[in-house]
């Protein structure tokens, strides 16, 4: 008899098999249980009928509890009243592990309660289908970028310096120095760029804002490539077809997790389709000033509600480029007309979800740089060696970072990043 995964139930239809896996619900009559079984892959129906299988045997069904662990033999069969399509017809089980007074139950909870118990409600249908999505993104990333000739590189997490300033850094004794948290792999990834001409990194960030906005954690994974020889527009051009692919193909890898969360796809069909609309800042500022938004002056940073507005006036993502010089950091390129604007872009999502990439064409100037991070009070002997990269053989380079959890919140259609990671660190949890 054949061991399998829920998943690969269609390729079993008819066959004999045992399958491991948790009892999620039940409910059950006098002649009939159904068992909702998972076995972390997918989710299916199993069917116990009580005059098709030993007394003992519908017992034990009918006296399962929620989260209970066991083996189950029967036929695989298809089901055309569920999404998933399969089911299996039981007629034998053994219990693994017994589960007692499971505590999340399928009445409702409050937030703080299902995030004191993280640690199971990733059991739970929905969060499992949040899993999968971020699975698929991670997945589609490196295939899009190994695609593209992109080299994988792994910045240190431990730093010496901050790429954009210390404010809102986790600081740490490295023996007798500081050290922070890495905030981005950036700088990091410039100097790779200069080795192997276009690379991208994968890891974890860390921001110590006080902020308890449904975008932001204070642990976070990011996507950051860095490529030579590559002006502002052609890596705009990266970046659309890069979010146009995640788009895609959880499109075509993940259709019973949209199912389960209720995404439309024909939504997500719209973002799958090329160019995304480009605006300039100062075209931004003037759009929300002439709609009711007297909060906002040339020079201020974008909040949510402005982000909002200006996405909900496009059906796809929209780039909003050039941002104020005094509102980015230190290493982006100069406008070549201006001397109050860089040379960058943002990525807003659509529907209320905000900025998911930042990235700019960086500094190629030896004593613009060096003067820029005068003016913002960095230490000039920490980042001598991110100048050097200025001093032997520069060249044009850009780059961008995608925030992970905030794209998976977007693609995924639900309502707060900390549902996106599977334990999130917040501005007051850190448990478990």
């Amino acid at each position: 008899m054949k061991q399998i995964q829920i998943v690969d139930s269609k390729e079993h239809v008819g066959e004999v098999v045992k399958i491991g896996a948790w009892v999620a619900n039940k409910r059950s009559s006098g002649k009939i249980a159904f068992l909702q079984l998972r076995d972390g892959t997918a989710y299916f129906q199993g069917v116990v009928v009580k005059s098709e299988v030993p007394e003992e045997v519908f017992q034990l069904a009918k006296g399962l509890n929620q989260e209970t662990s066991v083996w189950v033999i029967g036929e695989i069969r298809e089901d055309s009243r569920s999404k998933f399509g399969y089911e299996i017809g039981i007629t034998d089980i053994e219990v693994i592990g017994e589960s007692h007074e499971y505590p999340i139950t399928p009445k409702e909870h409050g937030t703080d309660f299902l995030m004191d118990h993280r640690h199971l409600w990733l059991r739970s249908s929905r969060q499992h289908a949040i899993m999968q999505i971020r699975n698929e993104i991670i997945r589609a990333s490196y295939e899009f970028f190994n695609n593209h000739g992109f080299v994988k590189v792994d910045p240190p997490i431990l730093t010496g310096s901050a790429p954009e300033g210390t404010t809102d850094l986790f600081e740490t004794n490295y023996f007798d120095h500081k050290a922070y948290l890495s905030q981005s792999g950036q700088l990091y990834m410039e100097a790779a760029a200069m080795a192997m001409g276009k690379v991208f990194s994968f890891g974890p960030t860390f921001r110590a804002e006080k902020s308890k906005t449904r975008r932001h954690l204070i642990e976070f994974w990011m996507i950051e490539p860095e490529m030579a020889f590559m002006h502002q527009e052609e890596s705009l051009e990266i970046q659309e077809q890069y979010v146009a692919y995640l788009v895609q193909n959880v499109l075509d890898h993940c259709d019973y997790a949209l199912h389960v969360l209720g995404r439309d796809r024909s939504v997500l069909e719209k973002y799958t389709k090329l160019p995304y609309a480009r605006i300039s800042y100062d075209e931004a500022i003037e759009r929300l000033q002439a709609n009711g938004f007297d909060d906002i002056k040339w020079g201020d940073d974008f909040g949510s509600p402005h982000e909002t507005f200006i996405a909900n006036s496009f059906e796809q993502p929209v780039f909003i480029m050039n941002y104020p010089k005094a509102i980015k950091p230190f290493y982006m390129k100069p406008h070549p007309t201006r001397d109050d604007v860089v040379v960058c872009a943002d990525l807003i999502a659509p529907e209320g979800y905000g900025e998911i990439i930042g990235g700019s064409e960086r500094a190629t100037d030896y004593d613009y740089l060096l003067e820029q991070i005068r003016q913002a009070g960095l230490n000039e002997e920490e980042y001598s060696w991110y100048l050097d990269l200025r001093k032997y053989g520069t060249v044009p380079h850009s780059g961008f970072g995608l925030g992970l959890e905030r794209t998976v919140t977007w693609i995924a259609g639900i309502d707060h990043v900390r549902e996106a990671i599977p334990f999130p660190r917040l501005l007051n949890r850190i448990y478990p």
